[in-house]
């Protein structure tokens, strides 16, 4: 019963295996004839037992698994991939540019803004309306994370200060990101580790997939003479990055790009190299496209909303995460949208059909496809289950 480590990894007992160990000496010591059955006071005892070794097997599995980044989480994960040179990604603020109204030359400290959803939003610590008694702010969100505030949402004055009458905000926040979840670690230490690749372009990938803020990448290479379905020029090649900052990202793509190839994209940044050469680095921003699905289903025994709701999740989850310029396949979303049953062995609905389309196209049962700059986004908005 006891645990043990070998070349496949550490073993452990289970805890129904190790409460029959408990009995089995039990009965070695005082006999077999003892009653030791469920409602008896021994084995209650003997069970209390084998839970605390069950916990400090757990425990120590725990532990063995924090070494590596493929099974550790948490503050272990965050840990171990420091060995390849890259940190957890913290929790980023959403911005937000506010307009101030009221008195010429009336100074506003440490104020706060407050949108319609109640939440609220960082002035800096002090601002002075001009001679035309207004001024344009850039505000930060008190909370951290995915805060967002459509055009004309942020209205409400939360700290009153003399002189300052109105606040709006012209265009929608930018959304911070959430903390970097374990998955996300998991997936960008399995990138990093192209750093020191054989090829280029992964080495490119790896290096931009490190920088903070950096969201989803992709790389494309073109080593032909004339231009490929993308478009590309030959002997090209082109990153497309989703967040991080565009100096930052221009700066890896130089460090790790090899003389010959050219860089194009739309997005142009001049860094300079080791002997201060300013060379122009280029790359795209992906496009996001909204996509928009009807699930219709039958309902069966058993069914409930939060099953409908559940798939919604899942198709959500799905889409979202999906690489930039990967088509949306129909028949891959079936996988989510079953996954959704409340249990395996239970079938509480039957699929009919589903619609797909880019938000404001009429929906089709086909496929959806992507240029190589496009990514899917998607809502619990614009994702329908329709039950018939």
């Amino acid at each position: 019963m006891a645990g043990y480590i070998d070349e496949t990894g550490i073993h452990l007992p289970t805890y129904n295996d190790q409460l029959d160990e408990l009995v089995t000496s039990y009965k070695g010591i005082f006999g077999d004839d003892l009653y030791l059955e469920p409602d008896a006071q021994e084995y209650q005892m003997l069970a209390m037992f084998g839970l605390a070794i069950k916990d400090t097997n757990d425990l120590a599995e725990a532990v063995y698994n924090s070494f590596s980044p493929t099974t550790a989480k948490g503050a272990g994960l965050s840990s171990v991939v420091k060995i390849n040179g890259i940190a957890r990604q913290e929790a980023t603020y959403s911005s937000v540019d506010l307009t101030l109204t009221g008195t010429a030359g009336a100074v506003v400290t440490d104020g706060v803004a407050e949108d319609v959803a109640g939440q609220k939003w960082n002035l800096p610590a002090s601002v002075t309306l001009d001679e035309d008694g207004a001024t344009t702010v850039t505000a930060t969100a008190q909370e951290a994370g995915v805060v967002t505030a459509a055009a004309g949402e942020i209205t409400t004055i939360s700290t009153p200060t003399r002189g300052w009458l109105t606040v709006t905000n012209a265009a929608a926040a930018v959304a911070g990101v959430a903390q970097e979840s374990n998955a996300e670690l998991k997936v960008r230490q399995q990138t990093s580790t192209a750093l020191p690749s054989k090829t280029v372009l992964e080495g490119i990938v790896g290096a931009v997939a490190n920088v903070s803020g950096v969201t989803r990448y992709r790389g494309y290479e073109n080593d032909e003479d004339a231009a490929d379905d993308n478009g590309q020029p030959g002997h090209s090649f082109a990153i497309v990055a989703e967040g991080g900052d565009a100096k930052e990202i221009a700066g890896a793509i130089a460090a790790k790009k090899g003389p010959g190839p050219s860089t194009v994209g739309t997005t142009s940044v001049v860094v300079r190299d080791e002997n201060h050469i300013p060379i122009t680095i280029r790359f795209y921003r992906p496009t996001d496209v909204t996509a928009v699905a009807s699930i219709t289903i039958a309902a069966k025994t058993g069914y409930a909303s939060t099953t409908g709701d559940d798939i919604v999740t899942n198709v959500v989850d799905y889409l979202n995460g999906l690489r930039i310029g990967e088509d949306v396949l129909l028949s891959k979303l079936y996988t989510p949208i079953n996954a959704a049953e409340p249990s395996s062995d239970k079938r509480t609905f039957d699929v009919l059909s589903i619609t797909l389309a880019r938000q404001g196209e009429e929906e089709a049962s086909a496929n959806l496809a992507m240029s190589f700059i496009e990514c899917v986004v998607a809502s619990a908005d614009t994702i329908n289950v329709v039950v018939a």
